[in-house]
């Protein structure tokens, strides 16, 4: 009797055994299942296969249930991706743009919590533009300029998405300056203005971020690149040229240091008006050929500071020597003394106002694409797409079209 209990135990435990050490069994049919695959997870962002993907859409892998051995994103020459990798080895982040119109694929490994393997694998593709546009700022790092410079931001053809445009703009400064954007007409493509509600403070820091690349411009056009700047605003130093006074103020940080006799447009006719309105420095040139034909042409002329595109400059001129300080005879541009020329050319910068005032004829949309401050805060602000509908700049009528060299 006591040997048939053990054999019954004996059997017993066996089948215990077996179920335990064996294939798990489906109890409907009696057979084994198979083992449990592996327990990890690896989520590819974009999806595998994923296209049109915008190149700066953020790109990741991230392992549920595991970590990541080896891991890389490559484009078709085989070029690895630069990308980051979470301290946990959980994630794996791009953190550099990809290029348009390219395939790129995951390669590598991770492995669960239960020591089994699994592939990283799959591919997407980026979207392909109708083109590219190029865009630039008007002002580099580290210059310094006036307190009326505009920030200019010019694209090298039309551009219709413009509240995208605008959201992708970050202008930062210290200390804190009223500002807006405003869209001006195309010339040659889509420009853009900021400009702050007045006069810069002197010594202002600012920073411009355009983060314009895998921007939709719209029409299948996309951004071409980011753009960046850092520059300061330098001393205040604002022209006074009253015209009937045939004189000219050069007053910086509040102290006239300059006086000078001078003589302006006459005034016989349309062109040959010096227009009233606050004009800006844009470029200036020790020596300059100047054309307004009929009147002259390829003209040399010394200490020339351009402060219009319709052919205005103050600049040095011996012709009119005996009129400046009594009487205007210039075709439109502000005439000193060779030395009084030489004297004010080293002192201007990039973005100075000169204040005309007294003619017959109001700078504007007319006279050149810089006529910032000429328009009222109000009417600025709805030329930006984000703070109103944009708004028929007013301007004077428009005049024969007129040489690029002086007036």
């Amino acid at each position: 009797m006591i040997r048939r209990s053990v054999a019954v135990v004996s059997t017993l435990l066996l089948v215990v055994v077996a179920l335990v050490a064996g294939c798990t069994i489906d109890r409907g049919s009696g057979k084994p299942r198979p083992a449990a695959g592996p327990i990890a997870k690896a989520t590819l962002t974009p999806a595998a296969d994923a296209t049109n993907v915008n190149p700066t859409t953020p790109v990741s892998v991230t392992i549920s249930d595991g970590t990541i051995d080896q891991v890389a994103l490559t484009n078709v020459a085989g070029k690895q991706v630069r990308g980051e990798l979470a301290p946990d080895r959980r994630a794996y982040t791009i953190t550099e743009p990809l290029g348009y119109d390219a395939a790129y694929a995951w390669s590598g490994t991770a492995v669960g919590a239960d020591g089994k393997p699994i592939p990283i694998d799959g591919s997407f593709h980026t979207l392909k533009p109708k083109s590219t546009v190029p865009a630039t700022l008007n002002i580099g790092d580290n210059q310094e300029v006036g307190i009326a410079a505009p920030i200019i931001l010019q694209f090298k053809s039309s551009v219709t998405n413009k509240a995208a445009v605008e959201k992708a703009l970050t202008i930062t400064t210290d200390p804190p300056t009223e500002g807006a954007w405003a869209w001006f007409p195309d010339d040659g493509g889509s420009r853009l203005h900021w400009r702050p509600k007045n006069y810069w403070t002197p010594g202002t820091a600012v920073h411009v971020s355009a983060r314009l690349y895998g921007l939709d411009l719209g029409g299948g056009n996309y951004g071409d690149s980011d753009l960046t700047t850092d520059f300061r605003i330098g001393r205040s130093q604002i022209v006074k040229a009253s015209a009937p006074s045939h004189r000219m103020q050069v007053v910086r940080d509040g102290r006239t240091v300059f006086d000078f006799a001078v003589s302006y447009g006459e005034g016989n006719e349309a062109r040959n008006v010096t227009r009233s309105g606050v004009h800006v420095v844009t470029e200036k040139y020790e020596d300059f050929m100047m054309s307004n034909p009929p009147f002259y042409t390829n003209v040399r002329e010394r200490w020339a500071v351009r402060i219009s595109n319709n052919g205005e400059f103050i600049h040095a001129n011996p012709e009119s020597l005996s009129a400046q300080g009594s009487a205007n005879v210039t075709n439109g541009c502000i005439n000193l003394s060779p030395g009084d020329a030489q004297a004010y050319f080293p002192t201007s910068l990039y973005g100075d106002p000169v204040e005309v005032t007294g003619t017959s004829i109001p700078l504007s949309a007319a006279d050149g694409d810089l006529y910032d401050w000429t328009i009222d805060w109000d009417t600025w602000k709805t030329m930006s797409a984000l703070q109103g509908a944009p708004s028929a700049v007013v301007s004077a009528t428009p005049l024969p079209p007129q040489p690029a060299g002086a007036r």
